[in-house]
């Protein structure tokens, strides 16, 4: 199967410990690079895992908290200093504007790239990158300030070749590709060989959900339903909830609700609180109700 992986590079929440990193998170979808949130220190961040700046021209901010949007200007001014030619698109909601415009005024008049702001609003989805193997759509959350997460979908893909069967009926090379599309193959003699014959059905498109800062949502339930792997923030355990009700943040066991009802396959947790030094207290509280559920932490990476 081709490349689909989920980098951490951050998991921790606002307050800086000496644990974790802020929100940033990098998909790699056949090897071209996407951030989520970039948080301080998420180009160090990038460094140890050994991904190639280069593959990176997309980056997603879920809303404008600063610690999932304060590693920018250093990630920008660094592509600058290694020459970087390609365009940078920042995808996010408008008010990025007044935050960024003066950072690259100031900081990055120089640039040899283009930095590109596309604007999106977070009210309700909508599809905010595509190419020929993968949609992002923007999940709207409810948080203190507009905020949203994103779901990554790749595309089907064509069927694949039975390549015994292709030699068993000499179908020529000039054919597979309409065989690979579904279409069934005529012989010379004017037999029709059914496509099912020639072919077995292409992999299932994966599905990656990341639901950011957030209140208990139930609205992000049929949206995210049965996705590969979800990643929703955990800022507090059980005990906090008034706390996380107060600050419009979700507890591990609201995570694992609405992994549950919405039937994914796995669930990540994270954006872990800076008042919790023993964090396994986030995985017990959610295997409580769901128990495909691991700890996020810096450096782990997932296939999808």
């Amino acid at each position: 199967m081709e490349t689909f992986d989920l980098h951490i590079l951050g998991c921790g929440s606002a307050l800086p410990t000496t644990r974790h990193f802020p929100t940033s998170q990098v998909v790699n979808v056949r090897d071209k690079l996407f951030m989520i949130d970039c948080g301080e220190g998420a180009q160090m961040q990038f460094r140890k895992s050994r991904l190639k700046f280069t593959r990176l021209n997309h980056i997603f901010i879920s809303h404008l908290h600063g610690d999932h949007c304060f590693g920018l200007p250093g990630l920008i001014s660094t592509f600058g200093l290694l020459g970087r030619t390609a365009e940078l698109c920042i995808h996010a909601h408008p008010d990025m504007a007044k935050f960024l415009t003066p950072v690259l005024q100031n900081f990055c008049q120089r640039l040899p790239y283009k930095v590109t702001l596309i604007p999106f609003e977070t009210k309700q989805s909508e599809i905010v990158y595509e190419d020929r193997s993968l949609t992002v759509t923007t999940i709207p959350l409810r948080h203190r300030v507009p905020c949203c997460g994103f779901l990554f979908e790749e595309k089907s893909g064509p069927n694949h070749i039975i390549r015994d069967m292709i030699d068993f009926y000499k179908v020529p090379i000039s054919q597979i590709n309409r065989i690979k599309n579904g279409e069934d193959y005529v012989t010379p003699q004017g037999d029709i060989i059914v496509n099912s014959r020639l072919t077995k059905p292409a992999d299932a498109p994966r599905k990656y959900a990341y639901c950011s800062d957030t209140i208990y949502h139930e609205a992000i339930i049929d949206q995210i339903r049965g996705v590969d792997l979800l990643f929703h923030e955990s800022t507090f355990i059980e005990s906090e909830l008034s706390r996380a009700k107060e600050t419009f943040h979700t507890t591990a066991r609201q995570a694992a609700q609405i992994a549950k009802a919405a039937n994914v396959k796995n669930l990540l947790i994270g954006h872990f609180s800076a008042r919790y030094e023993d964090e396994s207290v986030f995985l017990q509280e959610a295997n409580e109700i769901f128990l495909k559920c691991q700890l996020a932490k810096e450096g782990l990476c997932i296939n999808i």
